[in-house]
């Protein structure tokens, strides 16, 4: 369905955000049908008989622009997270993928990093299993250098009975950095959660997708949980692996040599071909890494430390930014809170 506004009576966006609140969502699914294919029955009729509560043209260009002012910030910050994640993903691949420093050292230029850093890599290279790597650097299965390596659980019966509780992350939810969808958040109560053994997550926890999707497919997804982000406290299920590497190493190298693109491929090959599409523990163990020295891997983790930290602020920021919206849209629809109330919410949380 198409609706064109008489914008002498309306603003398009408050007729939008009247249909995004719980009031407008309800006058549109009076009349919904479930028989056949669901949907809206009569559409075009059922819509021209929606009652709109239309208060004076500029509250309702006020009411929007405010609405609209946090769905800018929303976006803002998504924005900003996609160019710091593509930053720190560009320094990785230059570092661990081409080599740069050590390619330009080996041709006896500059690599355009301070003394320190630049001191940091060799200026040759050598033979490995997975080609040719940095004088020495090494190559291992992921198992000689993990610290922590577990899935989590569920009550008997599963979760679609709990509403409340401690929130319980599964498979669906491993889609990237920074990325999580709360409409499908579910729940543990709070006991079973205190008897858990493994599966409880701890800040700055690395994520992997386990098992799932389509026969004779399987698409891993890589993700980075902390700060807060999203959740203070929360566990996963049987189909996630929590993971996490020695420190020398880092959780963010760890997060980026699982999301790159070789690494991928590998666990594509080893999760395809069963039953379930997954993989196992030793499958994982097994993953291949390449290993630079603990000062690379400190110096790395130290510029893109930053990067992440924002990336997960900036997502809190989004959910309560989100919460505020969510919670004014009606209000402000109905009447129940005025614009310059709304106003002063809203700086306050900003």
């Amino acid at each position: 369905m198409k609706l064109t506004c008489n914008k002498a009576l309306v603003d398009p966006l408050f007729i939008f955000y009247f249909f995004r609140s719980d009031l407008g969502r309800h006058a549109l699914l009076q009349n919904a049908s479930t028989v056949g294919t669901p949907g809206i029955g009569q559409p075009l009729a059922s819509l021209r008989s929606i009652s709109v509560p239309v208060p004076p043209l500029p509250e309702q260009c006020a009411i929007a622009h405010i609405l609209g002012t946090l769905d800018d910030k929303i976006e803002l910050n998504r924005r900003m997270n996609e160019t710091l994640e593509a930053m720190a993903r560009a320094l990785f691949k230059s570092w661990f993928v081409d080599f740069d420093p050590v390619r330009t050292k080996a041709e006896g230029r500059d690599p355009g990093l301070p003394k320190p850093l630049a001191d940091l890599f060799p200026d040759s290279f050598e033979d490995s299993e997975l080609g040719e790597i940095p004088k020495g650097w090494h190559v291992r299965a992921l198992n000689d250098v993990l610290s922590e390596l577990e899935t989590g659980g569920r009550p008997k019966g599963g979760v679609a009975g709990y509403a409340t509780g401690t929130p319980s992350v599964g498979a669906e939810s491993i889609v990237g950095l920074g990325v999580f969808d709360y409409s499908k958040t579910k729940y543990i109560p709070d006991e079973f959660f205190k008897k858990m053994t493994k599966g409880r997550t701890k800040s700055r926890d690395v994520l992997l997708y386990k098992d799932g999707g389509r026969p004779g497919e399987f698409e891993p997804h890589v993700t980075l949980f902390g700060d807060g982000f999203p959740f203070e406290t929360c566990a996963i299920n049987e189909h996630v692996y929590r993971m996490r590497l020695n420190p020398e190493i880092g959780q963010n190298y760890l997060l980026f040599w699982l999301s790159s693109d070789v690494v991928m491929e590998e666990m594509r090959i080893k999760g395809t071909g069963v039953a379930i599409p997954g993989l196992n523990s030793t499958q994982v163990k097994s993953l291949t890494m390449q290993v630079p020295p603990t000062q690379v891997a400190k110096a790395f983790d130290a510029l893109t430390d930053p990067s992440i930290t924002r990336i997960l602020s900036a997502c809190k920021e989004s959910r309560t930014l989100c919460i505020l919206r969510d919670s004014l849209l009606p209000k402000l629809i109905s009447g129940e809170v005025r614009v310059k109330d709304a106003e002063t919410q809203i700086g306050r949380a900003v």
